[in-house]
C-alpha cells in the first residue's frame, strides 16, 4: 500500500498551527479535500481529528474512510479507531484502498516516518513564520538525514506552494 504523509507548513519550516484565530488556508484545505477524495480515506490523530470535527456531523467526508490512530480513545462515532500506524494501514488494505492518506497530527506524522511507513510526502507551504510550531522528526534520539526525491511542486495560489517528494521506504 501506497503511504502519502500530507502536511502544510509554515515558510520556516515548523507545522503551520491552525485554530480559531489562525485558520489554515483556504488553498491548502482545497488541497486536503482533493488528496481525501482521490485516496478515499484519511488517518488523523485523536486530537487533529476533534480540532477537524468541529460541530459533527459527517460534513464532506460522509463517505470517506477515517481512521483515528490513539492510544486512549475506545469508540468514535462514524470512524474507526486503531491503536498503531501498522493497524491503520491494515485496516485499510482490508477495505481495498490502494494509497493511504496520513492527514493530521505531528505525533501521527512523526510516527509513521520514524517507523518508516511513509512513501512519499506533501508539504504545502504556506506563506507564514511560525515560532511555536513542531517539527517533523525521523529519529528523536540522533540526528539523522534521510534523502528524498522532489517528484513535482506547484502554487495553488495565495502564496502557498507544494512540494511533492517520494521517500525511500524502510524495508
Amino acid at each position: 500500500m501506497k503511504t502519502i504523509l500530507w502536511a502544510t507548513l509554515a515558510a520556516n519550516g515548523n507545522y503551520a498551527q491552525s485554530g480559531p484565530e489562525n485558520p489554515p488556508t483556504k488553498e491548502a484545505l482545497d488541497d486536503f479535500f482533493t488528496q481525501v477524495k482521490d485516496t478515499g480515506n484519511f488517518i488523523v490523530g485523536r486530537r487533529t481529528f476533534e480540532g477537524m470535527r468541529g460541530n459533527g456531523g459527517p460534513g464532506p467526508f460522509a463517505d470517506i474512510d477515517i481512521v483515528v490512530v490513539s492510544k486512549n480513545a475506545t469508540d468514535i462515532p462514524g470512524v474507526t479507531v486503531v491503536r498503531s500506524p501498522e493497524e491503520a494501514l491494515d485496516y485499510l488494505k482490508e477495505k481495498g484502498h490502494q494509497t493511504a492518506l496520513i492527514s493530521g497530527g505531528a505525533d501521527i506524522h512523526n510516527s509513521f516516518l520514524g517507523q518508516g511507513l511513509v512513501d512519499e510526502l506533501i508539504f504545502n507551504v504556506a506563506p507564514v513564520l511560525e515560532g511555536r510550531g513542531l517539527n517533523l522528526l525521523i529519529d528523536k534520539e540522533n540526528y539523522c538525514s534521510k534523502p528524498v526525491q522532489l517528484l513535482d511542486f506547484k502554487a495553488l495560489g495565495g502564496g502557498v506552494v507544494q512540494l511533492r517528494y517520494g521517500i525511500e521506504r524502510a524495508v
